[in-house]
């Protein structure tokens, strides 16, 4: 297991103590027979959540990622649980305010947290949103102005519950939204997508100025391990960008890099990357595609007019965002510097859970704007 994977499993078990230690003490499981019960379903959620996290996949078969996706969906809820249940906490200052209502103040932060992954649930099986942007492009010719681009990011289409049929409902909405240019920011396919079902759906996707993507941390090309993005996209007629540039149309350039998450992890490979895909490129207004929005300052001083991101799922469940945000300060929506806006999306699918709270997928749609006087 991973570092990741082990830290996420310590504060998972943690966050199980925390809620089934409280629960134990609530006025409703006061019976000895409710308690062994409590105890018995905590421990077995505690096992499904691991064994899911050790033995999960698709090397294992469908009853295992099964298994892996019912433990993604209890990690999600136990963490609701628990902010519930420590809103109850502080609400009677850990007990040593109110009591006597202790009890009925903590089962209330209980009942909080149980609605909350109700709540997750449902708008994690909403369709994504549509988010529109207007981008002044500086140098932008008057013959591209209303130039719009539809992005997508972060389908992760082979999880449990996205598959072809929720890809081909993507693939319709932007269609949809006759966008002159398409890119897709990374987090594409899980190994685990079949390239013979998703290449067809994939193939009716197109626009004018062409179809673009780049690779996520989930896209990246591992040793031994299949390339189910590159497959898939590569039947499809898609171009993946990687640390390359093209003109899609006269006077508009559009770069691409790999992943920064994974390339980054090698000292000084990320900038060179970055480098590299802005290296000996017209001097013509500039896209930059980068799945992680990270080398924000760099892109912007050589001169990157937008950059579109994805990667965050601005934390895909509340209040788990304000978690990502340490390490992503850049996590959801616009932002301008030094020249350069920067758009990152919140994703169009889901990551683990199909759970979304507080942070809907979205589609964006930008629409470029030229600076040019009288245009």
């Amino acid at each position: 297991m991973s570092f990741f994977g082990s830290m996420l499993t310590l504060l998972t078990t943690l966050m199980h103590l925390y809620v089934f230690g409280r629960a134990y003490t609530l006025p409703m499981f006061r019976r000895p027979s409710y308690r062994r019960a409590l105890i018995i379903t905590g421990a077995a959620l505690w096992l499904i959540f691991f064994l899911g996290r050790a033995y999960g996949g698709d090397r294992y078969g469908f009853l295992m990622v099964a298994l892996e996706m019912a433990g993604m969906h209890w990690m999600a809820g136990v963490f609701l649980i628990a902010i519930g249940m420590l809103i109850g906490d502080l609400a009677c200052g850990f007990g040593f305010l109110f009591r006597k209502a202790a009890g009925r103040i903590r089962t209330g932060g209980l009942m909080f947290g149980l609605a909350l992954i109700l709540l997750a649930h449902v708008q994690g099986l909403r369709p994504p949103v549509i988010e529109t942007h207007e981008v002044s492009v500086k140098d932008l010719p008057a013959r591209l102005d209303g130039t719009t681009i539809a992005m997508m990011a972060d389908m992760h289409v082979g999880e449990l519950m996205v598959g072809p049929r929720w890809l081909n409902a993507r693939v319709a909405q932007v269609q949809a939204l006759r966008p002159d240019m398409i890119v897709l920011a990374g987090d594409l396919f899980e190994r685990s997508s079949d390239p013979a079902e998703m290449t067809p759906v994939m193939r009716q996707m197109s626009a004018p100025l062409g179809v673009w993507a780049v690779r996520g941390n989930h896209d990246t090309v591992r040793p031994n391990r299949r390339d189910a993005t590159g497959e898939i996209l590569a039947g499809a007629g898609i171009r993946i960008l990687s640390n390359e540039w093209v003109n899609p149309a006269d006077g508009l350039t559009l770069a691409g890099i790999d992943d920064l998450t994974s390339s980054r992890r090698r000292a000084g490979e990320g900038e060179a990357n970055l480098d590299r895909a802005l290296a000996d490129r017209p001097a013509n207004p500039t896209i930059l595609l980068s799945h992680t929005p990270w080398l924000t300052d760099r892109a912007a001083a050589a001169g990157v007019a937008l950059m579109l991101s994805g990667h965050t799922h601005n934390g895909q469940i509340w209040p788990f965002k304000y978690l990502v945000r340490a390490r992503y300060p850049f996590i959801t929506g616009r932002y301008e510097m030094d020249g350069m806006t920067l758009i990152v999306t919140r994703g169009t699918g889901t990551w683990g859970p199909r759970m979304r709270l507080w942070a809907p997928g979205e589609i964006t749609l930008i629409t470029l704007r030229s600076d040019t006087p009288g245009r």
